[in-house]
Formats: C-alpha cells, structure tokens, sequence
C-alpha cells in the first residue's frame, strides 16, 4: 500500500505527482471496466411506452406521460400542460444508458436498487440495506411521488417497488421512471444473484429500466405549502422548478460505493441541493453547483451572441458559468444529452467512465438526424420552454407564519431598498436604466434608487442582469467557472456559442497555498470561455438558503418547513454580509479510503483534501508509468519508491499539477460587507421580501 498526501497537520507518507495524476481515473464516479460499453446495450428503444393511451385514463391523453392530478395544472394551457409533462416525467430514452452504466460499474450505479424499499427482513445474502419510502427524503432528499404508497409485499420478481396504480411508470420518486427491459429473460432472473456483489450482478437482466428526467434535481417541495410530512407529501406541496435544494447527487450516484473507496468520499462531500454537470462527461474537476430555480423566465434578459454558424441570436446565460449561451431550447436538449439521451453517439465522443482519452464534439446535425431520442425530445422543447415561463416568485409574505419574519418597521425597509440600490442593483435586476443615464455615475445612482423604491420593482424583475462577471472579480470559488466541457473541441462545443468560447483571460487568480500560507498559488486563467460566472437571481432567495454557487455558504437545515428554510437563510446571509463569521471549509476525506489503478492500491488518509486529488487529469501521466501501474513488477517498485518522497517537494508539484486548485469552498462575492451593521441588518429586510 502507498499514501497519498494530505492538506492537514498530521504527518502522512507522501507519492509522486506522476502516479497521483494517475490514480485520479479511480475517482472517476464509475468503475474503469472497459470490456463492455453501455451502447452494447440498445434494445429496440421504439419498444419503450412513451405515454399513456387515451383511453386508458381518464385524467391523460396523447402526449401524456404520468400521472398529475388535474387540478394541479390550474390554468394552464394544453401546451403547457404538455410542457410540464416534458420537464416531470420525459427521460428522452436515457433508461437505456442507465441500464449500461448499471452493467459497467457492476451495479455500483443502479436506479433500480434504489427504488427497490425491500425491508431489512427481507434482504437477500450479500446484499446491503434498502432505502424504504419513509426514508427516502431524510438521507438522500428525493421527493416521493405523492400518488403511490409503500409496497407491502413484493413483485413478482421479488422487488419491492412502491404501489403506483395510477402511474404505472412511476418508481415512486418524482422524475424516476421504470420501463420494460426487452433484455429481460424470466427464465434467467435470479433475485439472489442480481444483488451480489460483484461481475456476476451486472450480466443480469432485471424486469425494469429506470430512467430519469429533468423532475428529479428540479421538483422541489413548495415553499408556500410545505408537506407536514416530507416523506409523503401531497400534489399541492410541490414546486416544478425551484431545484431541489435537499437532493443527495452522491446519494443517487454511489449509493453502492465501498465507504473504503476514495471515490465515495467525493460523492459524500458533495453538498446537498447540487449537482455536478461534468461528472459525465468528466472534465476532471469536482464542481458541484447549486441546481438552478427557475422564476420569471419570460423576463430573463437576452444578450446577442454569435452562434456557431455566424448568426448572432439574442440568448440568455443559463449555465453556473454562461456556457449554455445558444437559447432555453438547445441548452435544454443539452440537459437530456448530459444525462443519457443517444448515449450511443455521444458515448463515442469521449470516454464517460474514466475519461483518459481526449474528448470530441457531441454533433448536434448527426443526433437530429439519427437519434430517436434527439427527435422525440427537440419535438417537447416548445412546450417545455412555454411552461417553464409560467413559474412565478414565491414570496414569504404569502408562505404561512412568513409575515412574522418581515419587519413592520417601513424606515428600515425603505432604507434596506436604498442600499439594495446602491449596491446590490447593477448586477441584481433585469430593470436597468437606459445607456445615456448608466453613463453619468451619478444620475444611474438616482435611476438605481427610484426603480428600486417603486411599488412594482418585483413585478416581471429577474433580479439579475445575467451577464457574465470574470471569477478575478467575483471571488468565489473558481472550479466551476474552470470547468472545460463547452470549450472548443470539447464534447459540448456545438452547445455553447462562439461568444463564449472567444471570451478573453480575466486574468490569475491568487489563491490561499494550504501548505505554505506565506506563499499563494498563481493560477492563470486561459482565454476561450473558462474563469465567468454569470449573476444569478435573487428571486424568492429567501427559501433557497444555503448560498454561493456551490451551496456552500450557510448551514444545511434539511428542513422545508418556512421555519427551516429561513433558520438557513439567517445564517447565510450572516456569513454573506459579515466574511468574518464563514468557516473557510476544506473538503477532507473522514476517514481512511483506498485509491486503486492498475495494479497498484494507494492509501488516502483522514485528513486529506478531497479536491488535491479530483482536480487532477489522469490524461498527463505519462504512458510509460501507466504500463508499469498494470504490471505486478511495476506496481510493487512504486509502492516501495513513494513512500521515500518529502511533503516539501511532492505538494508544490501537486499544487502546480492541479487543475483548479482552490481548495476553499466558502469564500468570495464580498460585495457588500463593508457597510455598516445597520446598514446591512436594513438589507437582510429588503432581501426577504424578493
């Protein structure tokens, strides 16, 4: 066994970069098996049911694909209506991919392990516990679907899959879908066998696919009707696009992981409510952002941009990083891409397991023309994007209890108004003044303070400009505004425009050196669309609470209740107006873990920052060092050379090596914090009323 190096006081045996860099494809969120491939795994997709007949249910019709209460729509159109069926239940094909990755990690990832709530009496030999329904919310915040009950005997497969009569596509979680597998064989099914542990497990083909759609991150409990229990909630207690600040990613993604596996610490340290858009395809950077709400999307402002074929559009900036610069529909089929749909073309485009071979561009013209899912989807985006414009604010003065957090006190609000105005309203409203006024200082001040003041500020106000601010400026943590997957020649170049990926550097970083404080990294930023942030809104930031990009600013409630979510909110934006009271948190392993590559297996000790390893390209190793990890000779002279490397020359090489390396997570966006207490107190009023 070797030991690689942490950022803490203990004093543990250290290895060199180049294997380090190297054993970074194990922390890759799948297994690096590449005797199979998840496009060996088709089936005929045209088989899948992809919505319910007519007449089979008398609150759906064609184009329907689950089960809501019509009363749930309100008054919304039937485009709409259709819309809001897209964005809960349309997987765009991806239980196919799912089925895959199941198969390639040996059913580390498995969907269907995780919606199967066997109870513990009736676990099969070798297998781990179960998640049952009433659970389910509690460790890894998913949101079960109000129209289906707790299964109280198993299948007849054996799997205890909740009771979803209505639905007959429901998992029982919110934006979880089961399919027909047309793999399956019940001459071959073998319960016992499907839950060992091992190759075995993923050459068995279960009775189900599970897919998922864009509901599961984004269907949120409803601040204004919160569930009295959010293990069972009603349909009234959800919220469609509010992203669900409680959802576990690593939870859904490795729940089967060794708690041994350095790879399950990394999913373990990622905060709830976000979700890392590069893990597939991985650019090698842990990033993980908060899930974006959606409030006022008609209102969102438009920036003409070049597209990739010379034509200039004018888009919003959806992305944490304004990547997805080519219009609401096209990043939206981006989404479906990300998450499986034609997992045949884009898997050929660079390696989703591992990611050591270089990436190539995911072309959009080939999937439109070949792809069922592509197709099917581009066909829904319409109406996705027509329903997704009808979402609106949710404020606390209409959530119940919420008025008794608003003051009474009208001086300190309109004071909170005027210092939003001086300060906070550039960057944080769509209602900008014309460019003769934001010329003059002085007279864009006064146009600030009178938009702000007025009685309709709120009404039709993202509360963002949506433009892109250089991370040198922001402050916060830069891995996401780092992240490589939209640049040119990556796999999602055609989803991103041409602005963006001729953006210019915004210049080097200086950030804190955990080994030598008295000597800070310079990290030069690249020109070509990495080191942006773009500003997002404060629409209903009230119930959103942990802050920053990352979810990291603020403490975690786990609690939807107005009462929780505003306990979040106070210690936020505490941490927010006064630096002095963050954490300056590193993200550590809790324990010892084991990183494994080829033939060698590396020790990770307690202590150690997770992000010095997974923000490192196992693509720079050299390939001379690869043959000699794969061979037993090789890997046991490593082991016993390593462990003779000093911490003072092994971390600047780390440090130099790291793709982003800003270990701090809550730190940055200081805007603000040099008012008076007053003056902020007045602010922290104002803001709970957005």
């Amino acid at each position: 066994m070797v030991t690689l190096l942490g950022c803490s006081a203990d004093n543990f045996q250290t290895t060199s970069a180049e294997h380090l860099r190297d054993l970074l494809a194990q922390t890759s969120t799948y297994a690096t098996d590449t005797s199979t491939s998840p496009t060996d795994y088709t089936g005929d997709i045209s088989t899948q049911p992809t919505g319910y007949d007519k007449d089979s249910d008398s609150e759906s019709y064609d184009g329907y694909l689950g089960y809501v209460p019509e009363d749930s729509y309100g008054d919304l159109t039937e485009a709409e209506k259709r819309g809001l069926q897209t964005w809960y239940y349309w997987t765009g094909f991806n239980e196919e991919f799912f089925r895959g990755i199941a198969k390639q990690s040996h059913g580390e990832i498995d969907f269907l392990s995780l919606v199967d709530a066997r109870p513990d009496s009736e676990l099969v030999p070798g297998d781990q516990p179960h998640l049952p329904r009433n659970q389910r919310f509690k460790t890894i915040g998913v949101v079960n679907d109000p129209s289906c009950k707790t299964a109280t005997e198993p299948d007849e497969y054996g799997l205890w899959l909740d009771q979803c009569d209505k639905d007959p596509h429901s998992a029982g979680v919110m934006g979880v879908r089961k399919f027909p597998n047309p793999n399956f064989d019940s001459e071959k099914w073998d319960l016992v066998s499907y839950y060992q542990p091992g190759e075995k497990r993923a050459q068995i083909e279960p009775p189900y696919r599970i897919g998922i759609s864009c509901g599961v991150c984004h269907i949120a409990f409803n601040p204004l009707k919160h569930p009295a229990d959010p293990e069972n909630p009603k349909w009234e207690n959800l919220a469609s696009a509010l992203g669900n600040q409680y959802i576990k990613e690593g939870g859904l993604f490795g729940g089967s992981v060794p708690d041994a596996d350095f790879r399950k610490q990394v999913l373990e340290s990622q905060p709830r409510g976000t979700s890392d858009t590069s893990r597939i395809a991985t650019d090698h950077i842990n990033n993980p952002n908060a899930i974006n709400a959606i409030f006022n999307l008609a209102d969102r402002p438009r920036y003409d941009e070049v597209m990739n074929d010379g034509s200039i559009e004018p888009v919003p900036h959806i992305l944490k990083d304004g990547a997805d610069s080519v219009g609401v529909a096209l990043a939206s089929l981006r989404v479906y891409v990300n998450i499986g749909m034609c997992s045949d073309q884009w898997l050929r485009r660079h390696d989703a397991v591992s990611g050591l071979t270089p990436q190539s561009p995911f072309d959009i013209n080939e999937a439109r023309r070949d792809c069922k899912g592509w197709q099917e989807t581009e066909k829904r985006m319409a109406d996705a994007e027509k329903f997704l414009a009808t979402i609106g604010p949710m404020h606390l003065e209409d959530a119940p209890g919420g008025k008794a957090y608003l003051t009474k006190d009208e001086s300190v609000l309109k004071r909170g108004k005027i210092i939003f105005a001086e300060t906070c309203a550039t960057c944080h409203s769509s209602k900008q003044p014309p460019a003769d006024i934001l010329a003059d200082p002085e007279q864009a001040q006064q146009w600030y303070r009178e938009s702000v003041l007025s009685s309709d500020f709120r009404d039709h106000n993202f509360l963002s400009n949506d433009k892109r601010y250089p991370v040198t400026l922001i402050g916060t943590n830069a891995a996401r505004a780092l992240a490589t997957n939209a640049l040119k020649g990556h796999v999602w170049e055609q989803f991103s425009s041409k602005t963006y990926k001729e953006l210019p550097s915004p210049g080097t970083l200086e950030l804190e050196n955990p080994y030598n404080p008295d000597k800070p990294i310079e990290l030069e930023i690249p020109a070509g669309g990495t080191g942006y942030y773009r500003v997002p809104s404060l629409i209903s930031i009230w119930s959103s609470a942990p802050f920053l990009h990352n979810n990291m600013l603020g403490k975690y409630t786990g609690d939807p209740s107005v009462k929780g979510r505003m306990e979040a909110f106070n210690d936020a934006i505490e941490k927010q107006l006064w630096p002095e009271k963050r954490e300056g948190i590193i993200k550590r392993t809790d324990r010892e873990t084991y990183l494994q590559q080829g033939k060698l297996v590396a020790t990770v000790p307690k202590g150690a920052t997770i992000n010095l390893l997974a923000n490192l390209d196992p693509r720079n190793t050299p390939r001379i060092l690869q043959r000699k990890l794969n061979s037993d000779i090789g890997s046991r002279v490593l082991e016993k050379l390593v462990d003779f490397v000093p911490d003072d020359v092994i971390a600047p090489v780390l440090l130099k090596a790291n793709q982003v390396p800003d270990f701090i997570e809550d730190h940055g966006h200081y805007f603000g914090t040099e008012l008076p207490d007053e003056d902020k107190l007045a602010l922290i009023e104002f803001l709970k009323t957005l």
